[in-house]
This record gives C-alpha cells, sequence and structure tokens, in this order.
C-alpha cells in the first residue's frame, strides 16, 4: 500500500492509464487520491498499453494513494486488467465500472485473489479495497447489496454520465434520488460517505462549488475531478467553515464535560451521534492547517 495524505480524503484526480506523463503530474497534483483510468479514457488500441504502463508504475510504492479504473470484468480487458494489478505494491485499490450486482464484485474480488502468473507463487494475494462503481438503473437498485457484497468494499460512487442515459433524464435534479440512494446504502453498510462524480466542464468553476454544495448537503464528502484546476475547488467546498469548526468545538467540550444528552445554553441538543458528527468536521477542519 502507497503512503500518502491521511484520510478523509476529499480530492479524487482522473488520469488516462496510457498517458504515463498526465500520471506522474497527476501524481505531483496535490490530489489525495490519484485515479489512473484504463476504461472510458483509454481506447481499445491502447487498452494493453495502459494495463503494462500501470503495472510498472505500480511496482513499487507511490507517494499518494494510487487506484485504478480497471475495464468491466465482462469484456475483453477487465480480467487481464485485475490479473495483472492485484498484489501490486504500489496499487492502492481497484474501481469497479459498470457494477449491477453483488456478482460482480464477488466476481472480481476472487479473481483479485488468485496468484498472478508472473509470481509464480502458489499464495493468492490479498483483495485490494474496492469500490464499485453504480451506472445503471440495475446498479443503484443494488446499491446496499454491492455495498455489503464483500468485505473489500470501501465504497460506491455513480457513474452519473452513463446512469443519466440510462435513465433518460434530462435535468440535473432527477438524479438526486439516486444520490441519495447510494449515501444511505453506504453509510447504512457502514462504509464511509460516497464521493461525488465528476463535474464535466474544467472551466466552469463556479458551476463545480455550486455542485459541490449540493453533494455535500446531499451527504457525500470529496469529489473527483478531471483536471487539476479543480482539486482547490472541491477541496474547500467540502471543507468546513470556521464557524462549524467553532460549533464543533463547542459540542466536543460540552460532551466532554457532562456524559450523556444535554441541551446547550444556545438551545442545540447534544447527544452521541451529534458528538460524532463533530468529531468529524474538527478532523476536516483540521486540514485547512
Amino acid at each position: 500500500m502507497s503512503a500518502g495524505p491521511a484520510e478523509p480524503w476529499l480530492t479524487w484526480l482522473y488520469a488516462p492509464g496510457d498517458r504515463p506523463d498526465t500520471v506522474a503530474k497527476a501524481l505531483r497534483s496535490g490530489a489525495d487520491v490519484v485515479l489512473v483510468d484504463l476504461e472510458d479514457a483509454v481506447a481499445p488500441g491502447r487498452k494493453e498499453y495502459a494495463r503494462r504502463a500501470t503495472a510498472e508504475l505500480l511496482s513499487a510504492p507511490q507517494p499518494v494513494p494510487v487506484h485504478v479504473r480497471v475495464n468491466p470484468l465482462s469484456g475483453a480487458w477487465g480480467r487481464a486488467d485485475v490479473r495483472a494489478l492485484a498484489g501490486l505494491p504500489g496499487l492502492g485499490g481497484l474501481r469497479l465500472p459498470k457494477v449491477a450486482s453483488p456478482g460482480d464484485v464477488v466476481a472480481c474480488a476472487e479473481l483479485a485473489a488468485l496468484p498472478r502468473e508472473a509470481d509464480g507463487s502458489g499464495a493468492g494475494h490479498r483483495v485490494p479495497p474496492l469500490w464499485a462503481l453504480l451506472e445503471s438503473a440495475l446498479g443503484v437498485e443494488h446499491a446496499y447489496a454491492v455495498a455489503r457484497a464483500h468485505p473489500a468494499v470501501r465504497g460506491l460512487a455513480l457513474g452519473e454520465a452513463d446512469l443519466r442515459a440510462d435513465l433518460g433524464m434530462r435535468e440535473e435534479a432527477g438524479l438526486d434520488w439516486a444520490r441519495g440512494r447510494v449515501v444511505v446504502a453506504c453509510r447504512a453498510a457502514g462504509l464511509d460517505s460516497p464521493v461525488q462524480s465528476v463535474h464535466p466542464d474544467v472551466r466552469d468553476e463556479a458551476g463545480l462549488a455550486a455542485s459541490c454544495a449540493r453533494g455535500r448537503a446531499l451527504g457525500f464528502l470529496g469529489r473527483a475531478a478531471i483536471h487539476p484546476r479543480q482539486l482547490p475547488v472541491i477541496e474547500q467546498a467540502y471543507l468546513p467553515l470556521p464557524a462549524e469548526v467553532a460549533a464543533a468545538e463547542e459540542i466536543v467540550a460540552a460532551a466532554a464535560a457532562e456524559v450523556g444528552a444535554q441541551a446547550l445554553p444556545d438551545g442545540r441538543f447534544v447527544d452521541a451521534a451529534v458528538v460524532a458528527a463533530a468529531r468529524r468536521t474538527l478532523a476536516l477542519g483540521a486540514r485547512r492547517g
């Protein structure tokens, strides 16, 4: 596993796997996690090269966590992607596209646990952390079951472009139900809050900030990006404001002074759930330095 910034991670930057120079820049971008993409960002004729280049990169630990979006296992390249990357010291996790059922996750986990041909060992590999991408109505319908499909699952995310096409949605607000479904499924399964999907217009920083604010209100934590210029906008949108940090400090201090549920002088009610949320706010607030 690679060293890197402490969780919670807020910024996840995609880079195409067949562009090692772009991946190298992504590793220096300040993103909390680099997402090397072997799927949509790579043309069919470049798939095998992208896999080889990514395996070479991940043959050694990296300065930040590197996750790889492999191709679907049902296609021509996905199984080879998983077999080539599982067990490499620089791999921080696998992102599984177009997951429609728990069986898709289990199949990937079983494949990842097999020994690679290259090392010649008879022992299986530890299953790397898995993130399932839900990109269809069926995937969203199975969100909780997917989140509970295997102990290696660390999170869910939406593939919003594919999902919008599958559902025939014309308005952004139409995705809010699916977004809420994924947030609830993650938390019900004991996983961290999910990460928002990418904002496709890299020049629309105002729109990105507004969309992040909406995502934060829905329960997301952090966001994937397709360009380094989006990273500071995402981070600022998801970091708590000074007033939120101050309120959280009051709650934690009150809980330390008196055990059990209580009301603060300003009328705010404090119980265990409120204290836990306040501690999460303080953990994020510490990122402001």
